[in-house]
């Protein structure tokens, strides 16, 4: 299986980066037990705080694919969408680092 990396950017609408932030944070904790989600970190961008960026790792494409057939129409999922001013993500070719799952 080859491993699926991505960042995600979320330009919240002005002053709702705090809760779409808290949004993001609530999907995490969702994923904690999800198999195939080996990584999910939601940051909120130092001088920018309306910008939050999610750092994903998925154990492949299926289980990302997956994920987000769950969530998407979800009330959770329209909420943070209502908050979004643009977003976007950016697919990575993983080579490797520290602190990869031992399985990578």
């Amino acid at each position: 299986m080859d491993r699926v990396a991505r960042y995600g950017k979320f330009v919240a609408k002005e002053g709702s980066g705090g809760q779409l932030a808290d949004l993001l944070l609530a999907a995490a904790d969702g994923l904690e037990n999800e198999p195939g989600c080996e990584l999910y970190l939601v940051s909120r961008q130092r001088d920018a705080p309306d910008t939050v960026w999610v750092t994903e790792l998925w154990r492949s494409k299926a289980d990302l694919d997956a994920a987000l057939k769950q969530v998407t129409g979800s009330p959770e999922a329209a909420a943070a969408l209502r908050l979004v001013e643009s977003a976007g993500a950016v697919e990575l070719d993983l080579l490797g680092g520290a602190g990869l799952p031992p399985s990578f």
